[in-house]
């Protein structure tokens, strides 16, 4: 059962990446992150009253707590790395690097969890560490300049912050429900990204965003909730190191709309990274 919840994860993140994309357009990427994530906080703790979780608060003991408020923090982290990346660069470059946290969090389950490095976990981390390699090439023809540079350093950031959230979330949600547990982070996360607004002082900047990113924002705080609570479950119960690489599937559907929707093509080295990246993910479920 945990598998559908980790496509089901993978289909909401892939639309998150998207409607995101348009929602900061306009807007300022940290200001951003911390408006939807609003909507992820509430859209969580409505899940946590739905299906009854609140009654587990009361089993949240001081070590869940600490590995849920460390995820929480990795998770900001993660996110301001990765939407500052989304504004500045294409999301056909950004995006593989993002996924490309597979291959850490392989390794990060392998020496905290004990999960095993197989054989054919070691050929997938190839496949996607190449796969990854080849879709951040640069375009024939593409102009240098450095704000064109510097998407990549967030991009790295938003991959290494999220390989730890992975390993961090897993262990705080292993005696508590898994929609407590991301109730519980998604506060850490909503804290940091606001002292993230205020100390750059970009608060000012709310007053200026138009309707049409209002939406794309509220869309995007819905996706990912809904990316979360099927993530978070999967992850409860299914080995970090395959639950993880089954999530960046959502590269497929980001892709797809990023053309449908920003007209961004693949090259054919593009292509072959994405086939590779792809190819990679699935053998995990061998």
């Amino acid at each position: 059962m945990w598998v559908v919840f980790a496509f089901g994860s993978a289909v909401f993140a892939g639309l998150t990446a998207i409607l995101a994309k348009c929602g900061i357009r306009n807007t300022d990427s940290n200001v951003a992150t911390a408006l939807r994530t609003i909507i992820v906080l509430a859209f969580s703790w409505i899940m946590v009253f739905v299906v009854g979780a609140q009654e587990g608060l009361g089993q949240v003991t001081g070590r869940v707590l600490f590995f849920l408020i460390l995820s929480g923090i990795s998770t900001g982290a993660s996110w301001l790395c990765y939407f500052r990346a989304l504004q500045i660069g294409d999301i056909n470059k950004v995006t593989p690097i993002d996924k490309s946290s597979t291959i850490l969090t392989m390794l990060l389950a392998f020496i905290f969890l004990g999960e095993k490095i197989t054989f054919i976990k070691l050929i997938a981390m190839v496949l996607i560490g190449v796969g990854t390699y080849l879709m951040i090439q640069k375009k024939e023809g593409e102009q240098k300049n450095p704000q064109s540079k510097s998407w990549i350093i967030y991009a790295f950031g938003a991959a290494i912050f999220a390989s730890l959230t992975s390993i961090l979330g897993k262990i705080g949600i292993e005696n508590i429900d898994s929609n407590l547990g991301t109730a519980i982070r998604t506060i850490v996360v909503l804290i940091m990204a606001w002292i993230v607004v205020f100390v750059t002082k970009k608060q000012h900047t709310i007053k200026d965003i138009d309707m049409k990113s209002w939406i794309f924002l509220g869309l995007s705080g819905i996706a990912t909730g809904a990316s979360w609570l099927c993530y978070y479950r999967a992850l409860q119960t299914g080995e970090a190191s395959i639950v993880v690489p089954i999530d960046k599937l959502s590269i497929l559907i980001t892709i797809a709309f990023s053309y449908i929707v920003f007209r961004e093509k693949l090259t054919w080295k593009s292509a072959i990274g994405l086939i590779l990246i792809v190819a990679g993910t699935l053998s995990l479920l061998l």
